[in-house]
């Protein structure tokens, strides 16, 4: 488990790069997709033409509202199909920007985690984001296809970690608030990007200290354990596709992905 853990981990930028990048920004606004209309339109486009209650049941954690206001009048005038194009060419586009093309060992790379991302077809039941997905074709370029693999590689385990949570009864703004009392990322940028009110955000503080999950604004050990129980809990959901490469070929898929990673990071494709 922990070789598939740090293999998903070192990919990932290579995925959520496409968040932040300009490429996709200006491609979604020159199909009239501005702000967080790109963002959703594009992630929910293998869904086809999903209504924002179906948006808000898959990406779990932002508020309803923000969901319904970013996503009005967004499919008047685009398909999925050209949404989805455009997402790609900008993800490859971008990876390009970053020299990932030239990084020793791609074709490999790729092997591998298409390998893994093609053996979680075997598994759909309870995976909504990820089977969208899989039904989309691969690309012909590698660059495009090591962010294909990786996408749906994180949509598997994403939506395992979503089935994790509700069945804790961690609810999207405190899977939030645990989040962000982790240090694993900016509570700046999480209630900005999540758009949940100040006061429900420190109401949910309030509730999960006193059940003795916060310290303050971090994690109390208990709430460290409980949320190592969780990551725990989604790292083995998503171990059915990372099985396909054995020990070995995860422990191989790890060591490959490390440059792949920081290439990402290094060249500022994650900057807000």
């Amino acid at each position: 488990m922990k070789a598939a853990r740090q293999a998903w981990r070192r990919l990932e930028p290579v995925h959520a790069m496409i968040y932040f990048v300009p490429e996709g920004r200006e491609r979604y606004a020159a199909l009239g997709l501005k702000g967080m209309a790109g963002y959703f339109i594009s992630r929910s486009a293998p869904l086809g033409r999903p209504t924002a209650e179906l948006v808000i049941a898959t990406f779990y954690n932002f508020h309803p509202d923000r969901v319904r206001k970013g996503m009005a009048g967004g499919w008047d005038n685009v398909t999925p199909e050209a949404v989805l194009a455009a997402r790609a060419e900008a993800a490859g586009e971008a990876l390009r920007r970053a020299g990932v093309h030239e990084l020793p060992g791609l074709d490999e790379v790729v092997a591998l985690t298409r390998r893994a991302a093609e053996a979680a077809t075997d598994h759909l039941q309870g995976r909504p984001l990820y089977a969208a997905h899989a039904t989309l074709d691969w690309p012909d370029d590698p660059v495009t296809q090591l962010w294909h693999a990786q996408t749906l590689l994180r949509e598997f385990r994403g939506d395992g970690h979503i089935a994790v949570l509700v069945s804790e009864g961690v609810g999207p703004l405190e899977a939030l608030v645990l989040h962000a009392a982790s240090g694993d990322s900016s509570p700046a940028f999480l209630k900005a990007s999540r758009a949940w009110p100040e006061e429900e955000w420190l109401a949910t503080e309030d509730r999960l200290r006193s059940c003795g999950l916060l310290d303050g604004e971090t994690l109390s050990a208990e709430g460290k354990t409980f949320r190592q129980h969780i990551e725990d809990r989604t790292d083995a959901l998503a171990l059915p596709a990372y099985a396909a490469l054995g020990e070995d070929g995860c422990e191989r898929l790890a060591e490959l992905a490390a440059p792949y990673g920081r290439a990402v990071v290094d060249a500022g494709l994650m900057s807000i």
